[in-house]
């Protein structure tokens, strides 16, 4: 199996994002290897493609030749000449030889013992031994980079519903957002997703933007008391603390969390919309709402029409019907008075 399936398999089979640094705990050695056969077909190519061809029909220069000879020549010269110069050196190595001799200053100075030498040599060893160790793990996670952002844009042009992502200095395969209305359906179908109020997420949308803060501060912000959506907040691990601001009564700090991260999706806090995102967004909601007004209302007048006419014809035919009664009334012969 190669370098490359088992990163795709570790990524899909991890529930949470996994970072480089658990990455090249795992396949150090692997990773090393892959490094010395792209190197190795690296060097194959390159004495393939480059190597310069020999002919054996190669013009011989004889004007080299010539002063080869020449200097020959004259070494052979110059050998000759040594000794005589090595016999007028020698007094005068004798000399300086009868001045090198240690004086009592020199053996009195203080030496090295052998355990300063042993401990030199040992710390020398182990500044060695740590800076092999890190370039290793420089390396190893520069290949394994280098495979995942293979992967990633294999991912990205190949069609797929899923990618890999970059999410909370991690890797983590998630859906495409073309494919985000049907896992959308599905999702509902299968359990009811996280929810939280609207006070809850105004506070939550404070402290991303304005982290770290106090609760104080996102008070002021709100303009209303946030005491219990904090607690809600930190049960549900969507923010933590940060410490304590220095300022008079040093309130705690708040701060959104990894788990934050991965509920919306993000890699970091950079990836957060803008304002003139949220006023475009704003706006297209708008229209939306404006356009699902305008049909929904149709049918309702449509409705009314169809239920006056109705009653218009109603009372028509109740009108009819007590003009005929009348008629009825008055044509029938009034009935003579009973007799006495």
């Amino acid at each position: 199996m190669s370098l490359k399936a088992k990163l795709e398999a570790v990524i899909y089979a991890a529930e949470e994002p996994v970072t480089l640094a658990q990455l090249a705990l795992l396949f150090t050695a692997d990773a090393l290897e892959y490094k010395a056969v792209q190197e190795a077909a690296a060097k194959a190519a390159e004495t393939t493609d480059g190597s310069p061809e020999t002919t054996a029909t190669d013009e011989i220069d004889y004007s080299a030749l010539v002063e080869d000879t020449s200097v020959s020549e004259a070494t052979t010269t110059d050998t000759a000449a040594e000794p005589a110069i090595e016999a007028e050196v020698a007094p005068a190595s004798e000399s300086t030889e009868e001045a090198a001799t240690p004086s009592a200053e020199i053996e009195g100075a203080e030496l090295q013992t052998g355990s300063d030498v042993a401990e030199l040599s040992e710390e020398a060893t182990e500044a060695n031994l740590k800076r092999e160790a890190r370039q290793r793990d420089r390396e190893v996670r520069n290949v394994l980079r280098q495979i995942l952002d293979q992967l990633i844009a294999e991912y990205a042009t190949d069609n797929r519903g899923v990618e890999i992502r970059e999410i909370a200095g991690g890797f983590r395969m998630a859906t495409k957002p073309e494919c985000h209305d049907v896992v959308r359906a599905f999702v509902k179908s299968l359990k009811p997703a996280m929810k939280l109020s609207l006070p809850a997420l105004e506070t939550l949308a404070v402290i991303a933007y304005k982290q770290p803060v106090t609760a104080p501060e996102v008070n002021e912000i709100r303009g209303v008391d946030s005491s219990g959506v904090f607690g809600s907040l930190l049960a549900r691990k969507l923010i933590a603390t940060a410490g304590r601001k220095q300022v008079i009564g040093r309130p705690i700090l708040y701060k959104t969390t990894k788990e934050f991260l991965m509920r919306f999706g993000l890699k970091d806090v950079s990836e957060l919309p803008s304002m003139e995102e949220f006023e475009k967004m704003a706006a297209i909601e708008l229209e939306e709402a404006e356009t699902d007004g305008k049909t929904s209302a149709e049918p309702e007048l449509q409705e009314d029409m169809s239920v006056e006419e109705d009653a218009k014809s109603e009372q028509a035919s109740n009108d009819s019907e007590s003009i005929e009664e009348g008629e009825n009334t008055e044509a029938a012969p009034a009935e003579p008075p009973p007799t006495q």
